[in-house]
């Protein structure tokens, strides 16, 4: 009979905690959607309010979620502070990485989006985004033959892609391989003919 005792009180206490957390689950899923609709009428400031409550330094969603909303209301800082505290809490997700880079971009802080956009290639070799805007950095830092290599990689993956064939061309024309950039600006006029940029191109190409 005691025994019997013991394992209705402990669930009874089993159940205690699974309703708690459910109510406060619900709670948490309400502020959520309270702070969805807030945001959708540009009212970034109670959009954070309602979530705020629920804040917990080591809650990888409510920081991801409110870097976001300070980076739609304009506070760079901010929004960086949060989303590099999610990237700490899920080091391994290329999620909050990516959010990082908005505010980082907007600051012109361009060696840590850099550094961002190779911690996600780390992480996921074949990321076409990464992959692109990072060889977009280094082609503007006039470093071309790096550049190829990130560019080459996207029309690896799309070879019928614009932007990649477009950027290739130009990254392969700066770095002397003259042939190579010819054939890029002609596959990118096929997706997009008439294009002025790869038109010159190509007509640098065969000078």
């Amino acid at each position: 009979m005691e025994f019997l005792k013991r394992i209705l009180l402990f669930s009874a206490i089993g159940f205690s905690v699974f309703e708690a957390n459910a109510q406060a689950n619900s709670a948490l899923q309400k502020a959520f959607q309270n702070s969805y609709n807030d945001e959708g009428k540009k009212n970034y400031s109670q959009a954070i309010s309602d979530v705020m409550p629920f804040y917990a330094e080591n809650n990888y969603e409510l920081n991801l979620r409110i870097g976001w909303l300070y980076y739609l209301a304009k506070n760079y800082t901010t929004s960086q502070n949060y989303y590099l505290r999610a990237v700490n809490i899920r080091p391994n997700a290329v999620e909050a990485k990516f959010g990082l880079v908005k505010p980082l971009s907007l600051m012109s802080s361009w060696d840590k989006v850099l550094e961002q956009y190779n911690n996600i290639l780390k992480l996921d070799p074949q990321n076409t985004q990464a992959n692109y805007w990072a060889g977009v950095i280094i082609y503007n830092r006039k470093q071309y033959a790096s550049a190829t290599k990130y560019f080459a990689k996207v029309v690896s993956l799309y070879p019928f892609d614009y932007d990649g064939n477009h950027m290739l061309g130009w990254s392969m024309l700066f770095s002397g391989r003259k042939a190579e950039a010819k054939a890029c600006f002609e596959r990118a006029l096929l997706i997009k003919p008439g294009d002025t940029s790869s038109i010159d191109g190509i007509n640098r190409s065969i000078k």
